[in-house]
């Protein structure tokens, strides 16, 4: 068995701070405290040290995170190899995922699991990207189906399994009765000099804009900022702007705003991938999650290749 406070450290390094870390463990912020000053002290040298009013990691903790990375890896593959051992498929598998990856992916991939494996509890919560990677490092949950953002972990990063899983396309919104509504697939550009819609809340959605409207010759005039993709909806239809939206974003019907697809090259969109904790994927009710994802995204790519210009 793996130590539980080489955990706490681990989603400690991740967090930043103890009150983050506590929060992610459920625990307060002085049992985490005590958890790693008895660790260092079990271990013969300092974890932690003050930085004015928080705390950071000596070098020393660095070292002990290189080797928990290891074991814990190894520890999540011996798991693995004694489900060989057992007969058939049980326990939970429990998804996490951005919202729009979680009804269009993850909720499918449940339907087929339930079908398929109905000894095999599944659990699936909504969860924004930069949170996932302390919530499966803190084990509650074992497979996230995310957007990668500049300030997440390295795909080679020893803790994680990170796959790419669909490449989402990305169309433009506009109000009905628009000239560029009246065709088919219009070039980025051609919006270059309407007003847009931003999101500076969803961060991977932001940039995806402005490096894709950059790629395309032009910055985008940001006129409105809206979060949800129900309001921003309610914006485009309403005249006030245009906007880029993710292919899989449910948006709702009433408001009448016009999906037009993308074409160009490369055409604006966003990949999404799957991250499990290394050494987990092996692990009956991990694999049978991960390819129940890959079979909900292979019908979505099918459902879509018509669509794209």
């Amino acid at each position: 068995m793996i130590d539980p406070r080489l955990q706490t450290l681990r989603v400690l390094q991740e967090e930043g701070t103890v009150t983050a870390t506590a929060e992610v463990l459920h625990l307060t912020p002085s049992t985490v405290s005590q958890q790693l000053r008895q660790l260092g002290k079990d271990l013969g040298v300092p974890l932690l040290e003050a930085q004015g009013r928080r705390v950071r990691l000596t070098p020393a903790a660095y070292t002990v995170l290189e080797h928990a990375d290891t074991l814990c890896s190894q520890w999540e593959r011996a798991q693995a190899d004694l489900a060989a051992h057992r007969q058939g498929t049980s326990g939970q598998v429990r998804f996490a995922a951005v919202s729009s990856a979680l009804a269009a992916l993850v909720a499918p991939a449940a339907a087929l699991l339930r079908a398929e494996h109905p000894r095999l509890g599944v659990r699936m919560a909504e969860q924004e990207s930069q949170k996932v990677f302390s919530q499966l490092l803190a084990r509650r949950t074992d497979i996230a189906v995310v957007i990668p953002t500049a300030d997440g972990p390295p795909p080679g990063d020893p803790r994680f399994d990170q796959r790419p899983l669909l490449d989402e396309p990305q169309d433009l919104l506009v109000p009905p009765g628009h000239p560029l509504a009246a065709g088919g697939a219009v070039e980025l550009a051609e919006a270059a000099h309407e007003p847009w819609i931003g999101c500076p809340n969803r961060p991977d959605q932001h940039h995806l804009l402005l490096a894709s409207c950059a790629a395309a010759g032009f910055t985008p005039g940001i006129a409105h900022d809206a979060n949800e993709w129900f309001a921003v909806s309610a914006l485009v239809s309403a005249g006030f702007g245009v906007a880029l939206v993710p292919r899989l974003a449910s948006l709702p019907p009433e408001n009448g705003a016009v999906r037009v697809p993308l074409r160009g090259d490369p055409v604006p969109s966003r990949r999404i991938i799957t991250c499990v904790r290394r050494g987990s994927g092996r692990q009956p009710p991990v694999a049978h999650g991960l390819e129940a994802l890959r079979r909900a995204a292979d019908a979505r790519r099918a459902r879509d290749r018509p669509t794209r210009g």
